[in-house]
């Protein structure tokens, strides 16, 4: 055989070796990360929380409705906007009569998820948390539960609504059954993303970036809090184990917390409970910024070096940091079409 010929072969042998090899790696890491993630499910319901599409149409309704609120101008989207994934761009959000909220606020998205809602977890899933979010200084701003259920009743055009969500209730206008509407409608709000189709056995759905930032995510030691279905969510740990968190987020006193915020401390006001706040969920951690409790960090790279840092005591080189973004870019999903466009909310008198 021609001398270049043997070179062609040598060379074809080479490569269907490093692929065979690459191949291997891939299939290796895929079975690491399907230890340690799950896909999405197609919604959150339960047999406690069960699903219905009138029940969720209704939810939809009051989540948009701003005139739940004393000033009849802050709704549920007020804050968790179409625009921004559910999230808002603000470090903290306004709440009525200009008044900042003590914390950033989260997407929406996949929270039902989460084993409890808030950072400081003092609301136990999504139905609590719209509930008690009538009454909230910081939200709704009704005086009680029972000013708040006047205010819902004056409503024209929902009544039919919740006749037709809660069949055979006599009296289905009730601030619980609110809850349980827009608890199933957030309930849907999920965002399956490329990360998913991986999980499945799409070895391609996410690049080969993304797939070494997988593997410097797990090896790092990112997964001993950040794994489940949402990447988190499912713990309280203590932000800044290596050192002071301020000292490398920023992170200014506030009033509400009066000085720099000590997370679950601030609802149970036991010591055991200082600088212990819910371990966020990654999904969409992409495009929800600024990151944190206070919104106190700017850019993803930061936010994943700072953690890294804070959490793990380890000083991520430039490249890790890019790696490990292009995976979280990777659990980017696409906006719910039910949320990407704000309803038609009832106006009209009819009862019918």
């Amino acid at each position: 055989m021609h001398r270049a010929s043997w070179i062609l072969v040598a060379a074809v042998l080479i490569a269907t070796a490093c692929t065979s090899i690459s191949s291997s790696e891939d299939a290796a890491l895929l079975t690491r990360a399907q230890q340690l993630f799950k896909p999405l499910p197609a919604d959150a319901g339960t047999p406690e929380r069960p699903l219905d599409q009138d029940r969720i149409q209704l939810g939809r309704a009051l989540f948009f409705e701003p005139r739940l609120s004393v000033d009849d101008r802050i709704s549920c989207a007020t804050c968790h906007q179409p625009s921004f994934y559910g999230a808002e761009p603000l470090a903290v959000s306004m709440g009525p009569s200009g008044k900042l909220l003590p914390r950033n606020t989260p997407t929406i998205f996949n929270t039902a998820l989460q084993f409890s809602q808030h950072y400081g977890g003092n609301r136990s899933d999504v139905e609590d948390q719209a509930v008690r979010s009538l009454t909230s200084p910081f939200a709704y701003q009704q005086k009680d539960l029972a000013a708040a259920e006047v205010k819902l009743r004056s409503l024209p055009g929902y009544r039919a609504l919740f006749e037709k969500a809660f069949p055979g209730q006599s009296d289905p206008v009730t601030v619980q059954n609110l809850g349980l509407a827009i608890g199933a409608y957030e309930r849907v709000l999920l965002t399956p993303a490329p990360f998913d189709r991986y999980l499945k056995g799409d070895t391609g759905a996410i690049s080969a970036q993304a797939r070494r930032g997988l593997d410097k995510f797990m090896t790092t030691g990112c997964t001993g809090c950040h794994n489940g279905v949402v990447l988190g969510g499912q713990s309280y740990q203590k932000f800044g184990v290596t050192q002071d968190y301020w000292t490398l987020t920023g992170s200014k006193p506030n009033d509400v917390h009066k000085g720099i915020d000590k997370g679950r401390f601030q609802d149970t006001k036991n010591e055991a409970d200082s600088f212990m706040f819910k371990v966020q969920q990654l999904r969409n951690v992409a495009v929800t910024p600024p990151y944190f409790h206070d919104g106190s960090v700017a850019r993803l790279e930061d936010a994943v070096r700072i953690m890294a840092k804070l959490q793990l005591g380890r000083d991520l080189p430039p490249a890790d940091v890019a790696d490990i973004v292009a995976f979280l870019e990777s659990l980017t999903g696409e906006v719910p079409a039910n949320f990407a466009q704000a309803p038609i909310l009832p106006v009209t008198l009819s009862s019918r």
